[in-house]
């Protein structure tokens, strides 16, 4: 039996602001079992309790029970999370960590004061990679930066070593351009090829759009080859992805309403998705905007619509005929295609339907390529060690081309190449099914 002192209790005085600090309901469904801990690319690096899935949970718990304190050891644990939700795939009691995670990072932002180089960098970064229009400005320099010889004499010349570890990253993830690649452009209205099956919207994205306009190309072509008509609205702005994953709320709830506008807009029986850190978001609209008494029926609406492209391609009975393509491929599973999004067999299925290609599994398939949105930018250190890891995995196969659906890991697994000397080409999956379609040489 208790007894009442009389003394008062100390109140206990959570490090969380009340709009939606990590539920209380979804950190006790954690029973610390230890399943995510080997597919944990930060556990994989460090072997470190604090930076796991079920770790960061316990410090979500510590800060809802006033038991943390808010600094710059507790944001840490946090910033070093990938959010690459491998840990949603290993667990076997369904612990829902990616709205935890998502729900930490957006208190951090809102509650933590970070130090002034790094506030400013991760400003920089939201002022230009979700603005395509921005990014296709850049791009042209870029371009010449690369054509004239000027990024090759840098490299060799080592002048990048003076640079901060950040921007040496931001150098060594640049994606080779070429004028085909910078002038692939997607028409705001693509016709079906003979009878019409479905008409689908396309998101073009923003790094997609600006440095792998190709890929958007590609994925129209097939598209219409399959009879769909595909409708792209150029107007169509960022999905908000980069923000989410980083914990920047309010404008990623900005961003998905302005896409919600522009969608509406427009009669489309599914709206199509080629990256996967986008689509893993779109899908989820109807969580971000729930508090929205304007939005939240009409986010769930349309999130209801949003489709990778292999889920499309792979529910579609195939109408154009693929011809052979004497390939040997990795595919490597992007992290919000394989974990957040749980799609896993329709690209291996559309790829295998191609005559003659070869597709390689990849060890350690479920480890994160370090790219995980804006992670390999913040956090350069770990981001290289995994992306070296993911490289020297690959390495392992006897392959011509990696193919990955996320424009992130694209570019993350080439800059690992290029540290290890090794040139192979990456492609998306959408593009060797294009190359089969029209009979040409996807690495010509």
């Amino acid at each position: 039996m208790t007894h009442d002192t009389g003394m008062p209790r100390e109140a206990v005085i959570p490090i969380f602001d009340t709009r939606h600090p990590p539920d209380a309901d979804l950190i006790d469904d954690c029973v610390h079992c230890g399943f995510c801990l080997p597919t944990c690319p930060t556990f994989v690096l460090w072997g470190e309790e604090m930076d796991t899935p079920r770790g960061r949970i316990y410090l979500m718990k510590m800060g809802n029970d006033g038991q943390a304190e808010l600094n710059e050891t507790y944001v840490r644990h946090f910033d070093n999370c990938l959010g690459c939700m491998a840990c949603l795939t290993s667990c076997p009691s369904g612990v829902q960590y990616d709205k935890l995670i998502e729900a930490t990072r957006a208190q951090i932002e809102r509650k933590y004061q970070r130090r002034l180089p790094d506030g400013l960098f991760r400003r920089m970064i939201f002022e230009l990679f979700p603005r395509p229009e921005r990014l296709r400005i850049l791009a042209w320099p870029l371009w010449f930066y690369q054509r004239l010889g000027i990024q090759r004499l840098v490299r060799r010349s080592g002048l990048l070593r003076l640079l901060p570890q950040r921007l040496q990253a931001m150098e060594s993830l640049l994606p080779p351009l070429t004028l085909d690649r910078l002038r692939a452009t997607v028409a705001p209205h693509v016709a079906a090829h003979g009878e019409r099956r479905l008409r689908v919207g396309l998101v073009l994205g923003c790094v997609q759009r600006a440095f792998f306009g190709d890929v958007n190309a590609a994925t129209a072509r097939v598209l219409a080859a399959e009879g769909c008509e595909v409708i792209a609205p150029p107007e169509q702005a960022c999905c908000g992805a980069l923000m989410v994953h980083a914990g920047q709320e309010a404008d990623a709830q900005t961003m998905a309403r302005r896409t919600i506008d522009t969608w509406e807009h427009e009669d489309v029986d599914l709206i199509v998705i080629n990256a996967a850190g986008c689509g893993s978001t779109l899908k989820e609209y109807g969580h971000l905007l729930r508090d929205d008494p304007q939005y939240a029926e009409r986010a769930q609406n349309f999130s209801a619509k949003c489709r990778d492209i292999s889920e499309v391609l792979a529910e579609l009975p195939q109408r154009a005929p693929r011809r052979p393509l004497t390939l040997r491929v990795a595919y490597h599973d992007a992290c919000h295609l394989q974990h957040a999004q749980g799609i896993r067999s329709q690209p291996r299925q559309l790829l295998g339907a191609i005559p003659g290609l070869q597709v390689r599994e990849i060890p350690e398939a479920a480890i994160c390529c370090g790219s995980a949105g804006v992670y390999n930018l913040v956090e350069p250190g770990p981001a290289q060690q995994l992306g070296d890891r993911k490289v020297q995995n690959i390495l392992t196969l006897d392959i011509d081309a990696i193919i990955s659906a996320n424009p992130g890991c694209s570019l993350q697994i080439s800059s690992g190449l290029r540290r290890a000397g090794r040139q192979i080409p990456t492609l998306h999956p959408i593009q060797l099914i294009d190359a089969a379609i029209r009979g040409v040489d996807p690495l010509g």
